[in-house]
């Protein structure tokens, strides 16, 4: 009876030959840090960006403002309604999120710069302070302590004008008024009137 036991039985599970697997395992290994090492050589350089820059051109956001325009199915992107960027080829329908498109990671890559400023050093700060100095003293010598009087007279002046010519058309617009004096008194309105003429 132990003769039929001991016979090995064939099993439908599959073996797995772990030598051979390991084997493969470690030989994928090695072209995975070959590729790697060519991969870290190849990008050893990144791509160097420019760093933010101020824009040197005013942006156009009132040409075609109350403007109205027929738009088509074959019309092209930049001629449809909204605000058309030529650098990202995307139409943006109003002028907010266009201010906000241009200023943008996105558009400022596609620009070739990166969101990154150039860090000032404390001679360029000096400088600007002394430059922003200088511009507020040029403003203030031009504008005259006499030149201010003679504005303020003349504004005076106006003022007064005005004031006159107001009470010129209210004293017309009483006198004009077609009520018959007889009929006023009559009715008790002639003690209203702002001049005592008649007392």
């Amino acid at each position: 009876m132990s003769g039929v036991y001991d016979a090995p039985v064939p099993d439908h599970r599959r073996k797995w030959d772990k030598e051979v697997y390991e084997k493969l395992a470690q030989e994928r290994l090695k072209e995975l840090e070959d590729d790697s090492s060519e991969s870290e050589e190849e990008h050893a350089v990144p791509v160097k960006r420019e760093l933010l820059k101020p824009r040197d051109y005013k942006v156009d956001l009132d040409s075609k403002l109350g403007k109205s325009q027929v738009i088509t199915k074959t019309t092209p992107a930049a001629q449809q309604g909204g605000y058309y960027c030529n650098v990202c080829d995307c139409v943006v329908k109003d002028s907010i999120n266009f201010l906000d498109h241009i200023n943008g990671k996105k558009h400022q890559r596609n620009l070739g710069m990166s969101m990154k400023i150039e860090r000032s050093s404390l001679d360029q700060v000096k400088a600007r302070f002394e430059l922003n100095k200088k511009k507020k003293e040029e403003k203030k010598k031009e504008y005259d302590f006499e030149e201010r009087v003679k504005e303020l007279q003349e504004e005076e002046e106006k003022q007064k004008a005005y004031k006159k010519e107001k009470r010129k058309d209210r004293k017309r617009k009483a006198d004009d008024t077609d009520v018959d004096p007889d009929m006023s008194a009559i009715m008790g309105f002639s003690g209203f009137g702002g001049s005592s003429k008649n007392n």
